[in-house]
């Protein structure tokens, strides 16, 4: 089963994760730091929209952001990046070369909100994570996208139940 991408070790874990979809309703520039935006981000949530801090501006423009279906990791820590709390995590594909980056994009059927998991580890996720514990980090090394542009944890795809999450256009990039 670990050759098949889902097997033992850190793996185990990734039902932690709460991985979202999202829409970005609104965009701008991070008044103290040229390479970030600021991002509202609705995961259908009654709470309203969130606030995402995004080193994206020297990748794509507020423009192609703004409107865009996302999927986003929903629990992570709130942290300030030059004093904006961000309240998410925008997961993007790069392509190896570093020559482009694209958004992660959910089904065009998935509602926002809908929870993004693996096959075999649909457990419900933590409700935070834990940043001491540093699951994303021992996690994201072996997120990947496919020949097709499927966005994957081993071979394991970003999955809803109206299909997988993808990219564009970047096989075998890492997402981040």
């Amino acid at each position: 089963r670990a050759a098949a991408g889902g097997g033992g070790g850190v793996a185990e874990e990734l039902h932690k994760l709460d991985l979202r979809v999202g829409r970005v309703l609104k965009v701008e520039r991070h008044s103290e730091a040229d390479s970030l935006y600021v991002e509202e981000v609705d995961l259908g949530e009654p709470t309203g929209p969130r606030r995402v801090v995004s080193g994206l501006v020297k990748y794509m423009t507020a423009e192609a952001l703004l409107g865009r279906r996302v999927v986003l990791l929903a629990n992570t820590k709130p942290s300030k990046l030059k004093g904006v709390e961000s309240q998410a995590m925008l997961l993007c594909a790069f392509a190896a070369d570093g020559s482009a980056v694209e958004l992660v994009e959910p089904p065009p059927a998935a509602p926002l909100g809908e929870r993004v998991v693996f096959d075999g580890h649909d457990a419900p996720p933590e409700k935070q994570l834990n940043p001491r514990k540093k699951l994303w980090d021992r996690l994201q090394p072996e997120m990947n996208t496919a020949p097709d542009g499927t966005a994957r944890f081993q071979q394991l795809p970003f999955s809803t139940p109206h299909g997988p999450c993808k990219c564009a256009s970047i096989a075998g990039g890492a997402i981040k």
